[in-house]
């Protein structure tokens, strides 16, 4: 089964599935499964054909993978143009929602280390 263009996989319950889906989350997903009346612990190779289509229709109508992207993106440009806290912290490549940045900002910067080690050199086993 695809669903705007992604491939949703076969072997998990398809409330995990529907996660392949960018912008789809677990409770997405579930409110999705409860409008429809169906299973959260089927497989995808379970639905019927009706039930294929239904669950198609309801995840298009949410914004999803390219459309929800370009939005995000689109939103980040206007912060870092306005010039504003976020917008600079977004250039700089720096937490924006007020995290410290001492220790512990690993996940936006990337795995930096700038300081020194204990300068000793690691003694090779012969």
């Amino acid at each position: 089964m695809r669903i705007a263009g992604i491939t949703i996989p076969e072997d998990k319950r398809l409330e995990v599935a529907l996660t392949v889906v960018h912008g789809i989350g677990r409770p997405r997903a579930k409110t999705i499964l409860n409008s429809l009346n169906i299973d959260s612990a089927k497989k995808v190779p379970d639905l019927t054909a009706d039930e294929e289509k239904d669950v198609r229709r309801e995840v298009e109508a949410f914004k999803i993978e390219g459309d929800l992207r370009r939005e995000k993106q689109i939103n980040i440009k206007r912060l870092k143009d306005l010039k504003c806290y976020r917008g600079v912290r977004h250039t700089r490549g720096l937490p924006v929602r007020g995290q410290r940045t001492k220790t512990n900002s690993r996940t936006v910067r990337g795995n930096q280390r700038k300081t020194m080690g204990s300068g000793r050199r690691k003694v090779e086993k012969t």
